[in-house]
């Protein structure tokens, strides 16, 4: 029974996925937009109140374990791509003066507005025996994240990756979100700590350990491996194997210190030799069934893990301020940033609306502090919310800033058809 079940909640989920990508696609959106709605559909806030029934049938709380799996393992996978990908992407490197301007100010002005909030925050929607400060460090690293994947898809979608502002933009998103995690990283080792300072000394220790053995044991033998096994930058079965394994470990090790999978799985794919052809081709074996497949089961997750509580009474004022301070503090700290950095205000604007992006970073931000305790449903709904607004603003945002005309002057100086 509990295989039909399965099979069946991997059909509805995807169909709706499908479906919902398709037409947020037709208005414009990133396909990303679409299945984070398809998240929300499928919870209670939508299915849930339309077909109760159906709802508690298929989707019982006793089912997801399953679905918690698959999905958990399609995040350590794209995750893991994410930081190879980030690694490959030479913009930091070259624009690091400008995109440090950005990428700081992304983050220290929505952390501030979100630290800012907390007071008003915390009493309501702060899980029992949650402290202040670690309910307001949690809600400043959420509200600074940038989805840089979401980002170079935009940016890959309308021919503007290799634009002025294209490129600042990656780049910035990369610094932002490095700090934004490390933010994170280290909210998250308070909580699972446990013992005070004692036990915070000892899962930053371990991290100290982890990094050293991927960048100075790991990364040499996979460059070896590589060189003798895959000269041409094409994977064998037994490479593949060996790098699988690696990612599984890494991801094992930072839930082992108490932390989340997804942060061993990105330090191994960062930590990998930089090789674009190595980067192709695990891209083109594993991004398409992570995307297609997997990622839909953890936003169908994350909208099971809603509440329609968050859209009534105060929780719903609480959503609108936490929006607005969103948004805020990205598309202006990214403009003020970018203007710094001494670019136009088209462009720094065009950049701020660009940081706003947030998409599956955000929900795998929402998702770690769910399952360590640091919010409950009405605030991650809230977070879902702010993330699906946030996002589809994005776009439409970036044509407004910059114009339809100069964006179509810019990608064609930039060399790309569009």
């Amino acid at each position: 029974m509990s295989a039909t079940i399965l099979l069946l909640q991997l059909i509805i989920i995807l169909a709706t996925a499908r479906a919902c990508g398709a037409v947020l696609r037709f208005l414009g959106q990133p396909n990303v937009v679409g299945e984070m709605a398809a998240g929300m559909v499928l919870g209670p806030v939508v299915m849930g109140a339309l077909f109760p029934e159906l709802h508690a049938q298929v989707f019982a709380k006793g089912s997801l374990a399953g679905l918690s799996a698959l999905s958990t393992v399609g995040l350590v996978m794209f995750m893991f791509i994410v930081g190879l990908e980030l690694r490959a992407h030479a913009g930091v490197r070259e624009q690091l003066r400008s995109a440090g301007w950005v990428g700081i100010l992304a983050v220290l002005l929505p952390m501030a507005l979100g630290l800012a909030i907390a007071p008003a925050l915390h009493p309501a929607l702060a899980p029992a025996g949650v402290g202040f400060w670690t309910f307001a460090l949690f809600l400043a690293a959420a509200l600074s994240i940038t989805a840089f994947p979401v980002m170079a898809r935009i940016l890959k979608d309308r021919g503007l990756t290799h634009t002025r502002f294209g490129q600042l933009s990656l780049a910035s998103a990369a610094v932002a979100d490095a700090v934004a995690w490390i933010v994170l990283a280290f909210v998250v080792a308070m909580v699972g700590a446990g013992e005070g300072y004692v036990g915070l000394a000892k899962i930053t220790g371990g991290v100290v350990v982890l990094l050293a053995v991927l960048f100075w044991i790991v990364r040499p033998g996979f460059a070896w491996i590589l060189r003798t096994y895959a000269p041409d930058g094409e994977p064998t079965l037994p490479v593949l194997t060996s790098l699988v394994i690696g990612l599984l470990a890494s991801a094992l090790a930072t839930e082992w210190l108490h932390l989340h999978a997804v942060f061993g799985a990105f330090l191994f794919g960062a930590a990998l030799p930089r090789d674009d052809r190595l980067l192709d081709s695990l891209a083109k074996r594993i991004e398409p069934f992570s995307i297609a497949v997997l990622m839909p089961l953890f936003f169908a997750l994350a909208g099971l893990g809603t509440t329609p509580d968050a859209f009534v009474g105060g929780s719903l004022g609480a959503m609108l301020l936490v929006v607005a301070m969103a948004a805020v503090g990205k598309v202006a700290g990214g403009a003020i940033g970018a203007r710094v950095a001494g670019y136009g205000w088209r462009d720094s604007l065009a950049t701020g609306a660009l940081m706003n992006a947030r998409g599956l970073m955000e929900l795998i931000v929402m998702k770690i502090g769910l399952d360590a305790g640091l919010i409950g449903p009405e605030m991650f709904t809230i977070l879902l919310v702010m993330a699906l607004v946030t996002t589809a603003m994005t776009t439409p945002l970036m044509t407004l800033f910059a114009g339809r005309t100069r964006l179509s002057r810019a990608r064609v100086e930039a060399g790309s058809p569009g």
